[in-house]
């Protein structure tokens, strides 16, 4: 599935029209280029089920949870990492077996010792705008994303 984002506002509408269609647990792959909206999209989507403070690139800690309500979210960007065995030591095996939704920005990162993804995202260049493309590791996924659209 692809889509066509305008700007910061479509990418937000987006996520949020993707929140809709996500399950409490789940993996989620974010690829895309520095500055291409990964983050936005992650903020849209923990806005619309209801996250009221602020949404920060995980880029130094590598992880920033959250939780809203009873859903646990962790939201992981793999940017800096040098080696893929520094996941081990954070424990991230702990992180995707809780029954949390996880987004994982940069995950070729993690290779080795990453799981498969329930869902890839990746986000494009198109001049100013963006595609945003989304790929289903597997049917139940497939379903979600069937009908998601940010047409205004």
């Amino acid at each position: 599935m692809k889509q066509l984002l305008k700007d910061e506002s479509d990418t937000l509408d987006f996520g949020a029209n993707l929140a809709k269609s996500l399950p409490a647990k789940g993996i989620i792959f974010l690829y895309g280029d520095l500055g291409a909206g990964k983050t936005t999209l992650v903020r849209g989507i923990l806005q619309a089920l209801g996250h009221q403070g602020s949404t920060k690139s995980p880029t130094y800690t590598l992880v920033e949870p959250y939780k809203i309500g009873q859903q646990l979210i962790y939201h992981f960007d793999l940017y800096r990492l040098s080696d893929a065995e520094e996941l081990e030591y954070m424990g991230i095996r702990d992180y995707l077996d809780e029954k949390a939704l996880c987004f994982i920005e940069w995950p070729q990162n993690g290779v080795g010792f990453l799981p498969p993804a329930d869902l890839s995202i990746s986000l494009a260049y198109e001049g100013l705008q963006r595609i945003i493309t989304l790929e289903a590791g597997h049917h139940q996924w497939q379903n979600r994303i069937e009908s998601l659209s940010v047409e205004k």
